[in-house]
């Protein structure tokens, strides 16, 4: 079969078939559905599983190379360290921006004029108190509850306020109509999520203190309102220190969008379904909550802590290198050189390290960085230092329980999410709910078996628990129940 070839395409030759297709190639990309095109009849003896003759299917376990949807937010060249926000340097944001004019920037697309930024921080701001209710919902948490589980179930809870910001009560088109009354409510909510954000997250670490609630003060900037929720005992005219306030705000911007990554999938992929923006956020938070996501910096912390002193540093690098220890804050799956972002938090490092003070820790932190990045195993790997090594050290300085920092991540990390949620609503021709595929690779099809019948084939099966306690006394016990089987 011959087929006219484009000098923007991909000619691909079935061997199977000795069929030849024209794979169309727009912006550096092929659409996968185009390979269902390519069918085959199925070989003698091939399960009927594989679908042969239903058309290839494209196989991509962890999404490494899969992009499922077209964005105008945030570029990452990872060979090169670049990061980009709507075109703008990471550098350059972190600079001479502060985090609500770059959260305007990732949502809307443009740095906003000074009235169109006085509209959304007096909005956003406004939006910052919760509803008296809520205090009973946090409270009725256990005293040692992570606050990564509280901040997602507040999350999720916070949309039963709002029915209006519901498309299974309002109609599913609810925020993909695109005409103002639409775009209106999608603001309203943009607003009430970021500017709870924080206020969910102080609320989630006092309750663990046994304090009270702090409402968000009239007058203070948004990482600055954050600490004061955060701190405030009561004291008259209260000010969180303004280097602390600055670092997390930087802090706040480098963490606010990285493409994407593990949990703006996860929100997509639930927004893709309609669900209100509460839910697709509390799923966010879901997958943040990951220790291979949002649980980085906080890894970064308890390997120094194993570490212990500076003088044990040698030890500890050769251990990585036989595979005997982790190295946490070092590398990162997208960048393959240096991560731009933490050239920026070293220098935010160093700022606040000046009020905070330095430790053992950070004495024991400076020594591992300084031997690996001089050391030719690492350099060779590209494991150089990332931002969640000197976020961790960071927010170690300030006082925040290592438990804490997912959340530090978690509340900027909202607008981006919030960012990618609006550009999939508003994409033209409409939301389509994702639905990947599988290579099914289980049992044909097989008959029922009787349980009399049925033998045991060494496969899975569920582990005993150990019963101790009141469960032990229980199993020991005799009464009357019954079982289906």
């Amino acid at each position: 079969m011959t087929v006219a070839q484009d000098a923007s395409s991909l000619t691909v030759t079935d061997n199977r078939t000795g069929k030849t297709y024209n794979v169309p190639i727009e912006n550096n990309t092929v659409q996968a559905i185009a390979f269902k095109k390519i069918v085959a009849p199925r070989k003698a003896g091939e399960r009927e599983e594989n679908e042969t003759e239903r058309g290839l299917r494209i196989s991509d376990r962890g999404f490494l190379n899969t992009a499922v949807i077209e964005s105008r937010i945030t570029y990452i060249d990872g060979e090169n360290g670049i990061l980009r926000y709507r075109g703008y340097p990471i550098e350059q944001l972190a600079e001479n921006s502060s985090f609500l004019e770059v959260a305007y920037l990732l949502i809307y697309g443009a740095l906003p004029t000074k009235p169109q930024f006085n509209l959304w921080e007096n909005e956003v701001m406004t939006h910052s108190i919760m509803h008296v209710d809520s205090a009973g919902f946090f409270r009725s948490f256990r005293y040692d509850a992570h606050p990564m589980a509280i901040l997602t179930s507040a999350f999720a809870a916070l949309g039963s306020y709002y029915a209006e910001a519901n498309p299974s009560l309002q109609g599913q088109n609810l925020f993909t109509k695109s005409d103002p009354k639409s775009l209106a409510n999608m603001d309203k909510q943009i607003y009430r999520l970021v500017g709870k954000a924080p206020t969910l997250a102080a609320m989630a670490y006092r309750v663990r203190q046994g304090r009270d609630f702090v409402v968000p003060p009239p007058g203070m900037g948004y990482a600055e309102s954050f600490l004061y929720m955060l701190d405030h005992l009561g004291e008259l005219s209260y000010r969180p220190n303004p280097v602390l306030a600055k670092a997390l705000d930087v802090l706040f911007i480098l963490h606010a969008d990285h493409e994407l990554n593990a949990s703006a999938t996860t929100v997509l992929q639930s927004g893709s379904s309609l669900v209100d923006p509460y839910t697709a956020i509390s799923a966010g938070c879901g997958s943040l909550y990951g220790p291979l996501h949002g649980g980085a910096n906080e890894a970064v912390i308890r390997m120094l802590i194993g570490i212990g002193k500076p003088e044990n540093v040698p030890a500890f690098l050769e251990a990585v290198k036989r595979r005997e220890k982790v190295l946490s804050g070092f590398g990162h799956r997208v960048y393959r050189t240096s991560d731009p972002r933490s050239f920026i938090v070293r220098r935010t490092a160093d700022e606040v390290f000046k009020v905070t003070g330095k430790n053992e820790l950070l004495e024991t932190a400076m020594k591992l960085h300084d031997m690996a990045i001089a050391d030719d195993y690492f350099v060779s790997r590209k494991l150089g230092p990332n931002v969640d090594f000197w976020s961790g050290l960071i927010y170690q300085a300030m006082g925040f329980p290592l438990d804490f920092f997912p959340v530090l991540f978690a509340v900027p990390r909202v607008v981006g999410w919030l960012a990618h949620w609006r550009q999939m609503m508003l994409q033209p021709g409409g939301v389509k709910i994702w639905r990947p595929r599988q290579v099914y690779l289980g049992a044909g099809k097989r008959d029922y078996v009787p349980v009399p019948d049925r033998k045991d084939d060494g496969g899975p099966a569920p582990s005993k628990v150990l019963h101790t306690g009141q469960g032990k006394r229980t199993q020991l016990a005799s009464f009357q129940s019954k079982t289906k089987l």
